[in-house]
């Protein structure tokens, strides 16, 4: 029982969990359901990587998988993710979010695995109260993205109180970085920068949402697997600032001072063009620095910058993100 488990290890969050953990020399099991061509090449390099494609939503396979690898923790990343999923596919996300974890749940039971980090949402809380708040703010999720993971966080807690495993959930927040896989703020303003393309988006200018950078999310993650002793079942991994999206714009012209302009305009931020965002601020992470240590290292100018310096090199190498 030496392995790591990580779920939804093909996807933006989860291979950058699996590069850190072997990256320190542990051994990981990832497994996906989608395209592993990306972690089958990097496991051809390293034997302490094993692939194992499958859906979480397969009880039978899940359950083979723990049999046969025998992991010592699981770093839970699996999931259909946003909000725009939870308005164009409900039925599909709670298969994958609440299914899925109940599978991992069981296999764990079964095969006597202790914990498992969930990587959960700031959208469990719905409108913020405040323009910072703690994890013990009321949870009011608004779409079904947001009541999924609210509902794997419970379903965490049952599975301690009956059979012992540590379920320890990380709400992060926006997370963004070079290679980010979807067309969203600030990664939608970050491309039009690169490729030298004006560009206007149509609400949301004194919206004031969390972005936290990939590395600090993966930090986050670590920090918390590698903790002996959580007083606490959540917390908090983010920023812990919230700059509007015109601050944003604003950043990336003096980042680049011949950017093409980048504007924002008044009025709501909407989801699919008809669905205004709640009400959000900052996540304070005080209780994760008090924990396991945890600090973020980029607020938004140097993620923005970051961000900034990987898009460039991407499309220098013809590496540009195709959306779909």
């Amino acid at each position: 029982m030496n392995s790591i488990l990580v779920t939804g290890a093909g996807g933006f969050l989860g291979r950058a969990i699996v590069m850190d953990l072997l990256a320190r020399d542990d051994r990981v099991v990832a497994l996906e359901a989608g395209d592993c061509a990306p972690l089958v090449a990097l496991a051809e390099k390293t034997s302490a990587l094993t692939v194992v494609q499958a859906d979480v939503c397969d009880g039978d396979a899940v359950d083979a998988l723990f049999s046969a690898y025998r992991p010592r923790a699981v770093v839970h990343c699996a999931a259909v993710v946003g909000v725009l999923a939870s308005l164009e596919a409900p039925r599909q996300l709670f298969r994958v979010n609440v299914e899925g974890a109940i599978n991992i749940f069981e296999a764990m039971k079964r095969h006597g695995v202790g914990r498992m980090i969930h990587l959960s949402s700031e959208e469990i809380y719905g409108e913020f109260d405040t323009d910072r708040i703690h994890e013990d703010h009321p949870q009011r999720p608004l779409h079904a993205y947001g009541i999924s993971k609210a509902a794997v966080e419970h379903l965490g807690r049952s599975y301690r109180s009956t059979c012992g495993i540590e379920c320890i959930n990380i709400r992060t927040s926006w997370v963004y970085g070079p290679n980010f896989p979807r067309d969203r703020v600030p990664l939608n303003m970050i491309r039009a920068v690169v490729r030298r393309q004006p560009l206007h988006v149509s609400g949301g200018a004194t919206e004031r949402i969390d972005h936290t950078y990939l590395d600090d999310a993966v930090a986050g993650v670590i920090g918390a697997l590698d903790c002996s002793h959580h007083p606490y079942d959540a917390y908090h991994v983010s920023s812990a600032s919230a700059p509007s999206l015109a601050k944003i714009a604003a950043i990336l012209a003096e980042l680049d001072p011949q950017a093409p302009p980048i504007s924002v305009g008044s009025g709501p931020w909407l989801h699919a063009g008809n669905v205004a965002m709640p009400c959000k601020g900052a996540l304070d992470c005080r209780r994760a620095r008090e924990v396991f240590g945890y600090r973020p290292r980029f607020d938004i100018r140097a993620g923005l910058a970051a961000t900034l310096e990987g898009e460039r090199r991407a499309l220098h190498k013809g590496e540009g993100i195709v959306y779909g």
